[in-house]
């Protein structure tokens, strides 16, 4: 089995053009490349314009797509809309937005200040309510239908997780804000939908997020069901479906890619599995011991 090969077709996205935020590294790197690689034209953004244009220069050449880097702090909607604007004005029209900017690290919350807690909420959670609105804003003027907004969440959305609070409570925002408009917005010919993933590692989040021998100290794979952490094609192959028109009937949903990771964690005996085999088998035997003493 090879889940690092791409699978759509060529040119499936062929005169398509998809704005990723957070494009130009990590996982939207990934994505991107993959939308390019299909046929699309893609705009990157982040707040980081040298870091964009390198990239650009790097994916054109490795895929022969057309990449637009634009610089824009999510964080504030002038700088949405000036990007919304740069892109038209660029592709002439946007067919998907995939919310993908982020920002995250571990801490207890009660060492956070107000300010660390806030600068998470604004990147993910009013980032992607921006770009969102302003997309959406556009569409609705212009009358334009058959548009995709793709979000990022995360499992912890709808579970919570500590030591990263103020990415759990964003990202449970984010999660609302898709199923909401998936209804509300349908009238106007456009699909929310989101993806959870798993353990994905990345040079930059992983590293602040396991920080210093972290990442040997807790190996992510044994959390994971499958022993192992996903490819990054894995989740571009979703990501393009999910925005394709071959997923044309899913509204509203949101697909987690963990390798079963979150419902290990959630199973409330689930810790069982390290309990070795020769044990088991005295357990078993005393538990047939009690049954035929009862």
């Amino acid at each position: 089995m090879n889940y690092t090969q791409r699978m759509l077709r060529d040119n499936a996205f062929k005169g398509k053009t998809i704005v990723v935020t957070g494009g130009g590294s990590g996982l939207g790197k990934a994505m991107t490349k993959y939308f390019l690689e299909l046929g699309a034209n893609v705009v990157i953004t982040s707040r980081n314009i040298e870091k964009l244009e390198k990239v650009k220069i790097e994916l054109e050449e490795k895929t022969k797509g057309k990449v637009l880097p634009v610089a824009c702090d999510v964080r504030h909607y002038e700088q949405v809309e000036a990007m919304v604007k740069t892109s038209v004005n660029t592709f002439g029209k946007i067919d998907a937005l995939l919310n993908n900017a982020a920002g995250n690290f571990i801490s207890p919350t009660e060492r956070l200040s107000a300010n660390a807690f806030d600068t998470i909420i604004d990147i993910v959670l009013k980032g992607t309510k921006n770009c969102t609105l302003a997309f959406g804003k556009h569409w609705i003027t212009n009358k334009e239908i058959d548009k995709v907004i793709l979000n990022i969440v995360t499992t912890y959305a709808w579970t919570g997780s500590a030591y990263v609070v103020p990415s759990a409570t964003a990202k449970a925002g984010v999660l609302a804000m898709t199923r909401s408009l998936a209804v509300e917005w349908a009238k106007y010919g456009f699909r929310f939908n989101a993806i959870a993933p798993g353990p994905f590692p990345t040079k930059g989040a992983w590293d602040r997020l396991l920080p210093g021998n972290l990442k040997e100290k807790f190996d992510l794979a044994k959390k994971v069901p499958l022993k192992r952490v996903g490819e990054h094609q894995e989740l571009a192959n979703l990501a393009a479906y999910l925005i394709s028109d071959f997923s044309a009937y899913i509204n509203g949903e949101v697909i987690t890619i963990d390798g079963g990771e979150w419902l290990k964690g959630a199973g409330q005996f689930n810790m069982l599995d390290q309990i070795p085999e020769d044990m088991w088998d005295m357990l078993e035997k005393m538990i047939r011991s009690k049954k035929r003493k009862s």
